[in-house]
């Protein structure tokens, strides 16, 4: 057991004289990719123009559902759509911090 003591500092010791840099590459394009941007692009413009669309929707029900005291209860449909622009706008951003 004492021989594990004194190897395992030196490993130690060993292990820090070794040159492990491993550099942060930036991020490229492979070639004939360009559709796929494309088709992302496009996704992203649909599930916005259907964020857009629920907007229109809960402030409709809210206005028409005003007068009979019942307009309160889409506020929270009218914070999720607003959440879901967030995170669509977002979402190049947020895999961005996560890689």
């Amino acid at each position: 057991m004492s021989d594990l003591l004194t190897i395992l500092p030196a490993a130690g010791d060993l292990i820090g004289l070794i040159p492990l840099e491993i550099g942060d590459p930036t991020a490229q394009q492979p070639p004939g990719t360009e559709g796929l941007n494309t088709i992302l692009g496009w996704g992203k413009w649909v599930a916005l123009a259907v964020c857009i669309l629920g907007l229109f929707a809960a402030g409709a029900l809210m206005a028409v559902q005003s007068r009979r005291g019942e307009g309160g209860e889409h506020v929270g449909k009218l914070g999720w759509a607003l959440a879901g622009v967030v995170v669509i706008s977002a979402a190049a951003s947020i895999v961005g911090f996560l890689a």
